[in-house]
Parts: C-alpha cells; structure tokens; sequence
C-alpha cells in the first residue's frame, strides 16, 4: 500500500485521509557528513522512518521537506541552507495545508536537529489553535536515547556527527552510497565537550572537525543500524498507539 502523499493521486488522498486522521511529516537537510555518507543522510533516514512507522500504523505521509537550517554547516562546500525564517515559513504553511485536509494527529519525523526549534513552536501554537496533537521526533537524538544496547560507543563517538550510530544507520538504509573506505575516527578536542559545559556556545564546525565526522564512523556496521532503526521503529509505534487514541 502506498502511504505517501507526492505518490498518491487526488482521489486516492482524498478517499485515505477519510480513514486516518494521522500524518507523519518529514524533514531532513542537505549538508555535509563526513567524506564517506551522502548529504542528504538526514532526509534519507527520515523518510524511511517515516514509511516504517506508516506501514505499521496506517497514517499517511507528507511531502518531505528535503533542505533545513543547517547555516552551522556552511563552512563546507556542499551544504544548502534555508534561512531560519524560510524554514518557519515553509513548516507553517505545509501544517496549514495538513490541517485544512482535516488531519488531528501529526507526527514530525525530524532528520536534522537545526529543524527541531522551529517545528516546536509552530506545534505549539496550532495545538491550541486547531485543537490537534503534535510530537516530534528528534531522530539522531533519539537513537542516542534509545540506542544504549546497540553502540560500542557512547556520547559523540557513537552519535556525532556521521559517526558510529549515522554510519550504521546509512549501511543499513542506502549501503549503495556509504564509502567505508573514507570512514575515519575523529576525536575533536575534548574542551569543546567538557570546558563550559553548562553554557550554550557557538563553536564553528570546522574547529571540531576537519572532515565532517564527530566521533568513530569506522566501527558503523549494517546489523547496527538494523538493530537501531528497528528499536526505534518500535518505540515511535508504541508512542503513537498511546498518544493518537
């Protein structure tokens, strides 16, 4: 069964959303990760945890939203950027659409964590103005949280960027685009991590790193990220079952 919206026709979408009052919404980025996995990583996940979620519960899904804000990751070449307010404009107005086709449960299935801020505050406000439920799913953050029994590593060498837990993920997901060959471990300076650790700083990415990968992206393997997006696959369906009642 087809559960995408931009593969459906008209009249197929409009007889769907009369059985299921539920979307999940996609969102990814364009950006730099690592030499080794392709830049579009984050829509890619995002939209094949979508579709997993979709097949076991029946909501459908919306048009992915393949660009973020990833303005942090511009100082390597590659990276497509929206603006903070672009991006807020385009999440707003695709939510108003969903609503007006009578969608009450949403269900954001976020690839980059630049997206999350702006995705809160429009599910705020329209939980109260249209009288809908909303969660979101921070995804890379959500494989760190739920990801424990499944990584060799932990903290930014298992979950920075492009490294253990993104690799396996990609292995798993489009092995046909992961370079191994490339992967490598970097430990960017510890006092990025530890110094001021209770203060927000704005430390530019390529003092981190000189390639794009945080942390160890050679031990990534395919059961990993089996095992991982499975496990969270899991946890959203168990999320949904209780929440969209």
């Amino acid at each position: 069964m087809v559960y995408r919206m931009d593969q459906m026709s008209w009249s197929e979408f409009d007889q769907r959303r009369k059985e299921t009052d539920t979307i999940i919404v996609p969102t990814g980025a364009c950006e730099i990760y690592g030499p080794h996995l392709p830049m579009g990583a984050d829509a890619i996940a995002a939209m094949a945890i979508s579709e997993r979620v979709a097949e076991r519960t029946g909501a459908l899904i919306a048009p992915m939203i393949p660009i973020g804000e990833s303005n942090s990751l511009t100082c390597y070449p590659g990276t497509i950027t929206f603006s903070k307010s672009t991006f807020e404009l385009i999440i707003k107005e695709l939510f108003e659409n969903l609503v007006k086709y009578g969608f009450k449960h949403f269900l954001f299935v976020t690839g980059h964590a630049g997206n999350v801020d702006a995705i809160s505050y429009y599910a705020r406000q329209f939980q109260t103005k249209y009288d809908i439920k909303c969660g979101q799913i921070d995804w890379w953050r959500f494989t760190n949280t739920n990801g424990g029994d499944v990584f060799e590593l932990s903290g930014y060498m298992a979950h920075g960027h492009a490294s253990e837990c993104g690799t396996s993920v990609m292995l798993y997901l489009c092995p046909e685009l992961v370079h191994m060959e490339r992967a490598q471990r970097i430990e960017p300076p510890k006092e990025l991590y530890t110094d001021f650790s209770d203060v927000i700083r704005y430390v530019p990415f390529d003092k981190k790193t000189p390639n794009a990968i945080v942390g160890d992206a050679t031990i990534g393997t395919r059961e990993k990220g089996e095992k991982i997006v499975n496990k969270c696959v899991d946890r959203i369906v168990e999320y949904m079952n209780f929440e969209f009642k």
